[in-house]
């Protein structure tokens, strides 16, 4: 799979007060880390339990560092990681597949953080799982307090 190929799904963008990328880029690590996002981590359904199987969660444990390729985050795999520029994580599971993308550029003092999701839905089932997840307007939310955690973590450092 290749985010590339996925659908747009949308973008959310967010300007940290920080003009060292590294320290967003820490600070991003540091969110994925400990994230309770469910697809990020730790999060109140864990991929272990009898939900996440149903669905087919992949990858479906946590090993690495979420900023080095090759690591995996319950939901996602660590597919590239350009040090304080791009993150993309990947994963699947029964009803879609999909990338989050975070892009980070420096300048006027700042540092942008953005995060793209890609996605595709098959069938039915895909069709349903969009409507909950997209239509209801929890992956944006969910999204956007990624984004605001992050900043807060960098801001704070």
């Amino acid at each position: 799979m290749d985010a590339a190929t996925l659908p747009h799904i949308d973008e959310h963008t967010i300007t940290i007060d920080v003009a060292d990328p590294a320290r967003v880029w820490s600070a991003l690590g540091e969110v994925l880390a400990r994230s309770r996002v469910p697809g990020l981590g730790g999060s109140r359904i864990p991929a272990t339990t009898r939900a996440a199987r149903l669905i087919r969660v992949h990858p479906g444990s946590r090993a690495g560092d979420p900023l080095l390729a090759g690591s995996t985050l319950p939901g996602f795999a660590v597919v590239s990681a350009e040090p304080c520029r791009d993150l993309v994580l990947q994963g699947h599971h029964r009803f879609s597949r999909y990338a989050l993308i975070f892009r980070l550029a420096a300048g006027d003092g700042r540092t942008t953080l953005s995060a793209q999701t890609c996605a595709a839905f098959p069938g039915a089932g895909g069709r349903a799982y969009r409507a909950l997840v997209i239509g209801t307007g929890g992956h944006g939310l969910v999204v956007r307090a990624l984004l605001r955690s992050t900043r807060t973590c960098a801001e704070r450092s």
